[in-house]
């Protein structure tokens, strides 16, 4: 010990940096750190726990029974797609408030080519996708090369698709159709493997993505080490680690007792990875969050707006088709009533989820986790007996104080 950090111990003063004392005040001014940067993601799922915890002691356990969360999930797939491509429409600086029409209208659509024309079912599914992905071209032309304002734009397309899908279906509702159509929405994976009291290939598939993501989880962390930014003490994470292995094994062996895996969730979890991986990491993702942050600078650092806008809305279209689909199938019907108020389920997931009035903010996490925080406060209250007046304000309470919580953290930021 040299006579600098010998005379400080004598005196009393601080201990010397480095030392076992300062450890735990580092680490915690880290995960405080960590805590501020992502508050909205992390306050919307300390929010979905508080949900789930006072919806399964108001239930007496049924919330989280393994039928009960298999069915919120295939209620609500449909919603939780396109609340991922509402967040992406918001980051860039725009709104859609057709989805629902236009969901309406591909699913209508593909229950006509099915029923009417004999047409496979798979072919028919295709075909969807890309009347969904020409309604986004043709929607996002006029916002993007035209400059029709989106609200204005999709507005109009609400009221056309929703004329379009009673005049395709002559007012009526249209049905059966082939078993492998209904099984988007309402299928499983087939059991493999010898006979146990769960289903092998979903446990085997929540074995898969806990190493996943502690992968992803470690390559970040090496990531942010090359380019010498503060990660989090070792101890913390490895209990972020445990903490993400334990509630994807605890949600994969609550499927697993039931039926397994929903064959909605493959196709959601497809539509998060793709989408997350885009916007993370690729060019036209951070193109899309540089316009909805600051539009102009991004234009004068040669980003092209009308571009990336365009295929935002092209992306919106296929999504809100593939929505249209997974509602159908669920239904067993194609109704000239269906995609009512999808659209206004879809914003709303979108901001509870953390999407910022003013663009540039959110994530499609996110989405998926606003999604959720309506899920299952619809299904709690269902299960207690709110009735669904009722239903409707706590709702609305929610998206307040969700945007609500989004103003003072701004406003806390910029102070």
């Amino acid at each position: 010990m040299d006579q600098a950090t010998l005379g400080k111990k004598e005196a009393g003063g601080p201990p010397p940096p480095g030392t076992s004392s300062e450890a735990p005040r580092d680490a915690l001014s880290v995960l405080l750190r960590n805590v501020r940067t992502n508050m909205r993601q992390y306050g919307m799922l300390l929010a979905l726990a508080l949900i789930v915890i006072v919806f399964q002691v108001w239930t007496g356990g049924d919330l989280l029974l393994p039928r009960n969360v298999s069915n919120i999930i295939s209620q609500n797939g449909y919603i939780l797609i396109l609340a991922i491509g509402m967040m992406i429409v918001i980051i860039n600086g725009h709104i859609d408030l057709s989805v629902g029409s236009v969901a309406g209208f591909c699913g209508a659509a593909a229950g006509v080519m099915m029923v009417d024309h004999d047409m496979p079912w798979q072919l028919a599914f295709v075909i969807a996708l890309a009347i969904g992905a020409a309604v986004g071209a043709w929607q996002g032309f006029w916002i993007a090369y035209v400059g029709i304002p989106s609200f204005i734009v999709t507005l109009a397309g609400m009221l056309l698709f929703r004329g379009a899908t009673r005049i395709i279906l002559d007012g009526e509702s249209l049905s059966p159709f082939p078993g492998g159509f209904n099984d988007i929405s309402q299928g499983f994976l087939p059991e493999v493997g010898p006979e146990t009291n769960y289903h092998n290939l979903t446990v085997l598939l929540g074995i898969a993505v806990c190493a996943v993501a502690v992968l992803q989880e470690w390559r970040k962390r090496r990531q942010q080490r090359l380019y010498e930014l503060q990660v989090l003490p070792t101890g913390l994470f490895l209990l972020k680690c445990a903490a993400i292995v334990a509630a994807v094994m605890a949600f994969s062996m609550t499927l697993a007792s039931y039926r397994g895996t929903p064959v909605v969730l493959l196709i959601l979890g497809g539509v998060l990875i793709l989408l997350g991986f885009v916007m993370r990491n690729a060019v036209i993702g951070r193109q899309v969050y540089a316009l909805g942050g600051n539009r102009q600078a991004a234009q004068l650092s040669g980003v092209k707006d009308a571009r990336v806008t365009f295929l935002v809305f092209v992306n919106m279209g296929v999504l809100a088709a593939l929505a249209g689909c997974v509602f159908t199938a669920r239904l067993g019907v194609a109704t000239p009533g269906a995609g009512n108020l999808f659209e206004l389920e879809a914003i709303a997931a979108a901001f509870i989820g953390g999407a910022s009035m003013s663009g540039g903010v959110g994530t499609v996490l996110g989405a998926v986790i606003g999604g959720l925080v309506l899920g299952v406060l619809d299904n709690g209250m269902q299960l207690v007996g709110i009735s669904e007046d009722w239903q409707q304000v706590v709702k609305g309470l929610v998206l307040l104080a969700a945007v609500a919580f989004d103003i003072w953290n701004k406003r806390r930021a910029t102070s």
